[in-house]
């Protein structure tokens, strides 16, 4: 347990406004439903090893020197293989467009530092990743919440919601948005709704500011990138952390390169990592394509089996929102059901989720929905995992009346 100290007597004196101390790391919950982790069998581990012997002989000796002696846009190898990759998102682009981050987190607080001064507008899809809308409201920017529906981003009330703020004098830094594969609902915005989101960009002058880290993880075929239909016109960073291994950390931005130059500039950490940039380049080369098409398989087996077990343990309580790829399902709950009061009980269990509210522009608009990794846990502890999560709902709600493994409890 940590000390408590005087505050007048102790000898580090922290800084207001900081958040509260990490918690005492006691590993991680059996049934861990929360984040973007990856599922540890389908790590190429061979293949990464073979593919690190090849990078560290042809390149280990530029590790003496900072960004490997290629200069502060990352290693010319890996902006080229990513420079390849995005041609299948219909991006033209060169390693000159290419600016290698720290894991797309460093990508968007060195876009946010770049774009944004405290009282800034920006608007953010109204369920969006919790991290962008976290960072952005520590910045003291303004956040206005874009409707969605069953399609992703509703473009047609994003016009009458920038219609309404251009009016107001209010003009946005930029609108955020995850088309393919968004995060948390799943969707996939077609293609004509990314060209009237390219025509309202431009008409109202308002930039895009495009993620695709789980495109490549799609089920079926994507529409162009946004940067692909507007490269002037968009902002776009991507991650390796959902297809290759999140501990890599390894992302990138993608945007003009006079734009690139400017963020580049804020980028202050001697560089990312080299090791994992000249491992990342090699693979790309040779295994990545064919582990991604095994990878997006694989998630597919476990969607289906994490579906087959909310029906089996909730029925007709819960709504189920299917993704159209990526890591994590949505599910909608009652409306008088805040998921919130799920969190103890659940953790009782071993469960562990990422509720509604954190994904929410407007917290208490999501308060009977929650987001569910199945990336992670093995198909065996995803069932088990749902049927406590569901013992765990009817303590707190009352249902479902009888779960699987209430049922089982009570043979």
């Amino acid at each position: 347990m940590d000390s408590v100290q005087n505050p007048d007597t102790a000898l580090f004196r922290f800084g207001g406004g900081l958040p509260d101390p990490l918690p005492i790391w006691t590993g991680l919950p059996r049934y861990n439903f929360v984040g973007g982790h990856n599922d540890p069998d389908n790590i190429p581990v061979g293949e990464l090893a073979d593919a690190a012997a090849r990078a560290l002989r042809a390149h280990a000796r530029h590790l003496a020197i900072y960004n490997l002696g290629t200069g502060p846009f990352g290693f010319e190898g890996l902006r080229d293989g990513i420079a390849v990759r995005l041609a299948k998102r219909g991006m033209k682009v060169g390693r000159d467009r290419v600016f290698v981050t720290s894991g797309s987190g460093q990508g968007l607080d060195l876009v946010n530092a770049a774009l944004l001064e405290p009282g800034d507008a920006v608007i953010l899809e109204e369920l969006t990743y919790s991290g962008a809308l976290n960072k952005v409201r520590k910045l003291g920017a303004q956040v206005a919440g874009a409707p969605l529906d069953s399609h992703g981003l509703d473009v047609y009330r994003l016009g009458q919601m920038l219609d309404t703020m251009v009016r107001q004098g209010v003009r946005p830094k930029y609108i955020y948005t995850i088309p393919t594969v968004q995060n948390p609902t799943g969707s996939i915005l077609s293609e004509d709704r990314r060209r009237r989101l390219v025509e309202l960009a431009r008409h109202y002058h308002v930039p895009i500011f495009e993620d695709e880290c789980y495109a490549e993880l799609a089920f079926t075929e994507a529409p162009p990138a946004l940067a692909a239909l507007a490269p002037d016109a968009v902002i776009h960073i991507g991650s390796f952390s959902k297809t290759l291994a999140p501990a890599l950390r390894l992302g990138y931005i993608v945007a003009e390169p006079h734009v690139l130059r400017r963020i580049g500039a804020l980028k202050s950490d001697g560089g990312t990592g080299a090791i994992d940039q000249m491992v990342a380049a090699e693979y790309l080369a040779t295994g990545y394509s064919g582990h991604v098409e095994t990878l997006v398989a694989a998630l597919r087996r476990k969607l289906a089996v994490m579906v087959e077990a909310i029906e089996r343990e909730f029925g007709t309580a819960v709504e189920i929102v299917h993704p159209e790829g990526g890591i994590f399902i949505w599910l909608r709950f009652p409306d008088d059901l805040d998921v919130r009061r799920l969190i103890a009980p659940a953790a009782r269990r071993g469960v562990v989720f990422n509720p509604g509210p954190e994904w929410a522009c407007d917290p208490e608009k999501a308060k009977n929905v929650m987001r569910l990794c199945f990336a992670l846990p093995g198909e065996d502890d995803i069932r088990a995992g749902v049927a406590e999560l569901a013992a765990a709902c009817h303590e707190v709600a009352g249902y479902p009346e009888r779960s699987g493994n209430m049922a089982r409890s009570t043979a």
